[in-house]
This record gives C-alpha cells, structure tokens and sequence, in this order.
C-alpha cells in the first residue's frame, strides 16, 4: 500500500519524485521511441497522477527535469529531424465524471463565465495510434513529421506518401496548412498483419497501436506501403489564414478538404451531455473496427480557445476523458467449452476482438457453469444475478497478469431472440459424461484414458517450459503428432521412441512440409537431451490433478528416488496400510493430494503407461540437501516475468537449494523480487514497497556467488 501523498515528509516525497522521474521517462522512451511499452496505460496514468499529486503538494521539491514537462519520448536515430512551427502539445487527462466537471468550472473560472452562461464543447472519440502533422504549401504536402518530443518530430514524409488517406495534393487550402491527426491501423488490417507475420516467422505486434507506430516508423517506405495505415484528421497547426470559427466548423472544412474525421465528433452545451456522449463512445468502441482509447473535451470557440492559451505542455481548452485502460465493452460472439488435462470443462468466451490494458483480446475466462448464470459455486449472487448468453455486450476485464474475464452485461442491448446458455452434460472431446462431484466447482469428463481433449492437454504439459521443456515440441506440434497417422503420439512414452519409429517408416519425417532434415534432427536432439531429469520435474511433468511444483518437491524429498517412489504409491493404492499411512504423513500433501495419486496410480492403464515412460528415462535421486548459510538463505525472493537462461522452476529450485523461500506474490514480507523479462505489475508493486529488484544477470550473479 502506498503512502498517501498527503503523509510523505519533504524528504519521502523527494525521494519519491526521482523514482518516479526515472520510471516514467523509462515508460516513455518505451511508448513513443522504441514503440514497446514495458506497463499498461493504467499503470502509466498512475505513475503520473501520483508525480502530479507530489508536485502540487510540494511544489518547491519538484525538479527540472520533471517528467510532468515533457511531451511524448526522445527521438530515435535514423530519422532527419523536422522542428514544429507550433509545438505539438500533449493533452491532460480526466479519469472520472468529478474530473470533467472540474475541467468545465477550471475553463469557465479563466474565462470569468459564471454556471449559467452559455459554453459550447465539442467531444470525439480519442483514436489510439501515433500522431502525425502534415505540412502543406500551395495544396501540396511538402513534408509529414511525428509529434517526437513536442518541438521536434521525425521525417517521416516518404512513408506517409504512401498511406492512400493522406491526400498528395489540397484543392481549396489556404497557402500554409499543417494538418494534424492520428495514424492507426484497423483491427481486421492488424490481425491479418500478425497473421501473415506469423506464417513468414517473423515479428508479431501486441495492438495496433504498436503496429502502427512500427509500420510507419520504417526506415524502408516499402514496408510502410505493405502495411494498410490510416490517417484521421482532428487538428491543425501553422495557418496562413483563418479557416473556420469554431473547431467543430474547422474539422468540417479538413473533412470537405479530403481528409477523414471523426463521424463520431459532436457539440455538447453541457457536461451531462458530455458524458452522455463518453457512454455512448464507450460502448460503441467495439463497432469502430480500430481502437480508441477515451473521449476528447474541446472548447468549441477558437476565440475561447486563443484566450485560454496553454500550459507547458497542455492546452487549457482540451481534455482526454481516458477509457478505464483495464475495461472495454465487446459483443460475445460464441461460448466453446475446453476440456483440460484433469478433464475439467472450462467454458471460454469468443469475443469480437477489443485492446484492454494494451493487449488485443479476443478470448475471456468465463470460470465455469455458476459463474455463466450469474451466481458462484456457494449460489452468492454475481453481476446481480444477470447471466451470460451469445451475443451479449460485454464488459471484459484484464488487469497486469490477470487472464480477461467477463465482469458485466448490458441487458438494454440483449435482444429479444436471446436464449439462456445451456452447460452441456457430456464431454465436447469424447462424449463421455461430465460429472459434477459435491463440493467442486467445475463439471469434469469421466473418459480420463480415452478423451483426446485430456491426453492432448497432457502432452501439452509434459513438453512444457516448466516440466520436460522440449525445444521444437510446442503446443502446435503436439497437437498435430497426436492426430498422425503415420508417427503418432498418444503417450508420453510415444514421445521418446518417435525417432526410434521414424527410422523404421517409410514417411520420414524430414521429407514433410515445414520440417526438413535440420529441423527434424534438432527435435530428435532435442528429445534426447531430456532423457535425464531429476525426480521432482518428472512428477511434476506427469499432469496429476493438484500436484503442482511445489507438491513434487515435497514427494521427491521424502522418496529421494523413483523407484522407491513409485513402488510405495502404489502399494499406497493397493491398500497397503503402511505405505498408505507413509504418504499421508508427508508434511505439507493433504488428503486431496493423496487421492489424486492413488487415483492415478492404482488406475492399471495410467499406472503402466508410466512405467513405461520412466523406463526410457534416466531419473535423478533427488537433492535434499540446503545451504542454509548463503546469501540468500532465509530470504524471501519472487519471481516474475520470463527468465532466458534458465526455466522458472530451475530458478525457484536453485533458490530453495541455497535456503530461501519462494513465493508467487508480492508482499512488504518479500526480501528480492527477480525480474526477467515483461515482468510487468510486480516490479511496480516491489519498487513501491521500497523492495529490492534484481535481473536475472544479477540473479545468476548472485547465486554463483556461493
């Protein structure tokens, strides 16, 4: 929890002001000049309302190289350099519907207008993409700059030349016209972008923000013309002479020039009406087809306008009425049901494609059948009772890590065709019964050996990052050995005798489209390399229903080698007292735990599958032993982001060797927070809490230090 800014001593709230100084130029940099943002917005608008709050509280402590004075990022190199006749300002934001009304009494306080006078506004959706200015002499465009760092943006005209809604040539312009606007990319031009890119191996993009700026942002103005760019005009900078009034007439007379603009754009008398408009654009976000992310507040009157002036970096006749970065509506297009490893039937939400927290969302959590009717697995009342039905406007929400789940419905658009859904009773794998034990919150396939769903989800774990982490052995690859005709994979054994089998077909594997000798050499090697594990993965690896990471490292300490393990767990589940007593005994594995491996082992077919598997391996004893005395011993440490040289569980392994303990969350408890890489909410929340954050350089430093 963070110090209210209003508790902070002089000295707290300098302190405060250079980490935050330092975070949010980082962010920047990020955003505007490498175009890949380390945060989500939200995370970015509270790093800098809570600068804002400092500043304004201690105003004499505020530094000059205060990022609340800057505008977008530094430039980046490759670019000649283009110097704005008028600055290119950034907006301030208004987050809530106290904040809008604040903007209206601030702009009519300046303007000596009391509450009944008369106060035109103008309210737009905010296009998410990369601002542009267009320079034109005598109709012509001479030259197209980014906004950069607000006085100096980057030549990019060859490559907006080539965007076809950036007009070559103006009829009916003053001399001097320096349009400005937002490049952006539609959501299906985005899709089929990362689609081909991924068929061509190279470079996916996160949003379409990013694959705007990127695409044009290219040093080669042919990629540029590759990617299908749009341009959106909202804004003017130099004039030679006047061209409208009021802004809302101006954007018109951009629009009749040739330039698209906000069909969106309206004229509001008052604030109610502004929010009014902000609901509406919320909820049509969805029917845009590109992404926007808030409503834009602007004083209509350009004389209002000229006497309001700007701050530093701000106009004081315009706003940004941000979107909550971790919400958006969608329409629910589809609900398919996923059956799992433990034959679970997760039920998913197929969503009309929406950016929520950065990230192009086209798929929600929907948890399980309760939560669909609107009540959890204890019958409490969710979203107030209303249910999930296709075809439904959404509120989808995603927060730092979390996985988008569905938090609201709008009833006011459900249609009268709608229909309750109905949670099937059967397996959608292999049409086995889906049965419902007491107490559990999910519904779960009985087929267990015979449902392609689960043994599938199996491999998928087996050959995991976190279990045997088989280079070349993906998902995908998995997925399409399973249904092979020629070298299957059904088993997990199937997987080490796949070369063995390869060599006996007449089909080899190297003469298959997307394989080749190379890469099917390097997947044999690979499979090779893992014939060795230590006995806490290869529990791990094997997918049992709540036996996790931790739950094997217990079972490898206390049975040191395979095949006393193996051995007394199944005796355990052939109602050997003894040995049923024994793991029920282990510190740490409760009754559930237990029944999951008696369940699997004593089930004859899992049991031999097993064996079989373990008898193409090398299985390690297990190390029990701890250096209790290193320098990590008794610390707390967490670990997040993706780690590069070594997987996740090798780390937190590592870590409880040298005598630390290891945790998945962040608390004021937590010693060192490692952070590999998109580590994302923790370290903020790890630099908030005043805790030590390391790389993974400084990890692998640290522990072959001992």
């Amino acid at each position: 929890m963070k110090t209210p800014v209003t508790e902070l001593s002089e000295e707290m709230a300098a302190d405060e002001m250079q980490r935050l100084s330092i975070i949010i130029k980082e962010a920047n940099k990020n955003y505007h000049t490498k175009d890949a943002p380390t945060m989500s917005d939200a995370q970015y608008d509270e790093l800098k309302q809570r600068n804002n709050s400092l500043e304004k509280n201690f105003p004499d402590l505020k530094l000059p190289t205060s990022p609340s004075n800057e505008i977008g990022g530094p430039l980046m190199g490759g670019f000649s350099k283009i110097e704005h006749s008028v600055k290119m300002l950034s907006l301030g934001n208004a987050f809530d519907k106290n904040d809008v009304i604040d903007f209206d009494e601030r702009v009519r306080k300046f303007l000596k207008l009391s509450p009944d006078d008369d106060l035109e506004f103008t309210a737009e959706p905010k296009i998410d993409g990369l601002s542009l200015s267009l320079m034109y002499r005598s109709g012509r465009l001479v030259y197209a700059a980014t906004r950069g760092d607000g006085e100096m943006g980057e030549n990019v005209t060859e490559n907006a030349r080539v965007i076809n809604s950036i007009p070559e040539v103006l009829i009916g312009a003053p001399e001097i016209l320096e349009v400005r606007g937002e490049v952006f990319m539609s959501h299906q031009d985005f899709s089929e972008l990362n689609r081909v890119n991924i068929t061509k191996e190279l470079k996916t993009f996160s949003n379409p923000r990013n694959a705007a700026a990127g695409s044009l942002r290219q040093l080669d103005h042919n990629i540029t013309k590759e990617r299908p760019l749009e341009f959106m005009a909202y804004a003017w900078g130099e004039l030679s002479s006047p061209i409208g009034d009021t802004y809302f007439d101006t954007v018109k007379f951009l629009e009749r020039l040739g330039f698209s603009v906000s069909p969106l754009m309206v004229k509001c008398d008052n604030v109610n009406m502004l929010l009014e408009h902000y609901y509406e654009i919320e909820q049509a976000r969805v029917t845009l087809g590109y992404d926007i992310d808030g409503v834009v507040y602007k004083v209509n009157s350009l004389g209002y306008q000229k006497r309001l002036g700007f701050r530093s970096t701000t106009p004081r006749w315009a706003i940004a009425h941000k979107f909550p970065a971790e919400l958006a509506w969608t329409k629910l297009e589809a609900i398919e049901v996923q059956v799992g490893r433990t034959g679970a039937l997760s039920p998913v939400a197929r969503l009309q494609p929406v950016t929520v927290g950065g990230v192009v969302v086209s798929n929600a959590t929907l948890h399980n059948e309760d939560y669909i009717l609107g009540q959890d697995s204890k019958g409490n009342i969710l979203r107030n009772g209303v249910d999930i039905r296709v075809g439904d406007l959404v509120q989808v929400y995603r927060a730092g890590d979390v996985i988008p789940k569905i938090s609201n419905v709008d009833l006011t658009k459900r249609t009268f065709r709608s229909v309750p859904y109905v949670f099937p009773l059967t397996c959608p794998s292999c049409g086995s019964s889906a049965i419902r034990d007491e107490g559990d919150a999910v519904r779960r396939c009985i087929g267990t050996t015979k449902c392609p769903a689960q043994k599938i989800e199996k491999l998928k774990h087996f050959v995991s990052r976190s279990a045997f982490d088989i280079d070349g052995l993906g998902a995908k690859q998995v997925e399409a050995f399973f249904y092979d005709n020629v070298l299957p994979i059904k088993e997990l054994r199937d997987i080490f005798t796949l070369e063995e089998r390869d060599q006996q077909s007449v089909s080899k594997l190297k003469n298959r489209d997307r394989w080749g000798e190379k890469s099917t050499e390097k997947l044999f090697n690979s499979i090779n390399n893992k014939r060795n594990i230590n006995l806490q993965k290869f529990i791990f690896s094997l997918g049992m229903r709540h036996i996790g990471e931790q739950v094997s490292g217990l079972l490898a300490k206390h049975y040191k080698s395979w095949d006393n393990f193996f051995v007394s767990v199944v005796a355990a589940s052939n109602y050997n007292d003894v040995a049923f007593e024994n793991l029920n005994a282990i510190d740490g594995i409760g009754g559930i735990m237990v029944k999951s491996l008696i369940d699997t082992f004593g089930n004859s077919t899992h049991s031999l599958n097993i064996q079989e598997l373990a008898a193409e391996l090398i299985i390690k004893d297990a190390e029990v032993t701890t250096n209790k005395n290193s320098k990590i011993g008794g610390k707390l440490i967490v670990f997040t982001g993706a780690l590069e040289t070594m997987s996740r569980a090798e780390a937190k392994s590592k870590a409880e060797e040298m005598g630390a303990k290891v945790s998945s969350a962040i608390s004021k408890k937590t010693d060192i927070l490692v952070a590999g890489l998109g580590g994302g909410s923790k370290n903020l929340k790890a630099i908030s809490l005043g805790i030590e954050v390391i790389d993974e350089k400084a990890w692998v430093m640290l522990i072959s230090m001992e």
